[in-house]
């Protein structure tokens, strides 16, 4: 059957399944072995090279979903970033990122670029024309993360892929906030998918894992330097994840159809001061996060109004469980200030709009009146 027609719940549970040739298992058989034979074989299998049988098959549910060639599997988000950084930029090239970015990849791109003698300029926002102006003759990557965390900021994708071609630049995306269900980058020109797959694709708070999509020619590239690295996700783990991803279409549309109320539910609350999500018609991209993305997704972040302590406002909550990390099938919310972006200054946090008012909610699967009725004593308790 032409796997490129595939519906997207097809993909989800078919595509990059192994066959129990053996046993006619109905799922995917799992091989842990770190030791293969090497004489007269097609593949010389490794499991630091990203080619265990287990590994290959993930790799090609990945590709699948993001419509891309090619994908590797990482053992985190933040080796799969810094395998991307650390291939296509090397001393004196310059990187262009933009500046509402997740906290621990701004950590990284300030901390340890510099050692390799790589550059970078954050953007002053997040419209095309200010990564065009922090464009240098040397600059050979543009990254951009959207929707942002925590911001749920929009930034222009198809914008950003033509000035990449423009400038011969290659150009990158975090896609985790969006998932592959909601939105697809290579289908506007980004040339590299990256993905913290904890999040959405594992989908149980329980994976860690990582991951890059791209072309056959860019993969390969990044799969020289990345083998150097040891990133890669045990063969455990990549099974579980397989296994998680089955669900990955049903969950994230459940995810997103809740945020979606939700934001409209506490847009309207008289003891909250903002919300940024894409889907409110009230966000300032809303048109361009409709044009790119077939959902708006399950993430928000929201401010409490003046008065009220964002901190005991989560320690209040009975069902939402407050919790770092996101995409899970239960419902969390956690102070970016104190989690996401604790590693940058309050002065860079500032800059960027993150208050400690700030509450980054991951909406869950449960029922909406649940989480509603969670809030709502919540905010009560400490009125």
């Amino acid at each position: 059957m032409n796997q490129s027609k595939f519906g997207i719940n097809t993909i989800c549970t078919h595509v990059g399944e192994i066959t129990d040739e053996q046993f006619k298992g109905a799922v995917s058989p799992i091989y842990v072995s770190t030791s293969y034979e090497f004489d007269g074989v097609d593949v010389k299998r490794y499991p630091r090279y990203f080619n265990t049988p287990n590994q290959e098959h993930l790799a090609k549910k990945m590709a699948a979903l993001e419509h891309t060639e090619a994908a590797l599997i990482f053992g985190s988000g933040m080796a799969a970033l810094s395998a991307l950084f650390l291939t296509f930029l090397k001393s004196g090239d310059h990187l262009v990122v933009q500046n509402t970015l997740y906290g621990g990849a701004t950590h990284f791109i300030r901390e340890e670029l510099p050692k390799y003698g790589i550059s970078f300029t954050f953007t002053d926002g997040y419209e095309v024309s200010d990564f065009e102006a922090a464009i240098k003759p040397n600059t050979k990557l543009i990254h951009i993360e959207t929707p942002s965390n925590p911001l749920l900021t929009i930034t222009d994708i198809a914008g950003i892929a033509e000035l990449g071609k423009t400038h011969s630049i290659l150009t990158s995306i975090d896609n985790t906030f969006a998932s592959p269900i909601n939105q697809n980058p290579i289908d506007f020109g980004i040339d590299i998918i990256m993905h913290s797959a904890t999040k959405y694709l594992g989908g149980h708070s329980d994976i860690l894992a990582g991951a890059l999509m791209a072309s056959d020619e860019l993969i390969g590239q990044i799969w020289h330097v990345a083998k150097n690295f040891g990133g890669n996700l045990s063969d455990h783990t990549v099974w579980l994840l397989e296994r998680s991803m089955k669900t990955l279409a049903l969950r994230v549309k459940r995810q997103t159809k809740n945020a979606r109320k939700l934001a409209e539910y506490l847009d309207k609350h008289s003891d909250v001061k903002a919300v940024y999500y894409p889907g409110l018609k009230s966000h300032p991209q809303y048109k361009l996060a409709k044009l790119q993305m077939q959902g708006f997704g399950g993430m928000m972040s929201f401010e409490l109004r003046d008065g009220l302590d964002a901190l005991k406002f989560q320690k209040e909550l009975k069902l939402i469980k407050s919790s770092m990390s996101l995409a899970g099938v239960e419902s969390t919310m956690l102070s970016p200030s104190l989690t996401s972006h604790a590693l940058l200054s309050q002065e860079e946090r500032d800059a960027i709009g993150i208050s400690d008012q700030l509450i980054r909610f991951s909406v869950g699967i449960e029922s909406r009146k649940d989480l509603k009725a969670d809030i709502e004593q919540a905010i009560k308790n400490i009125l």
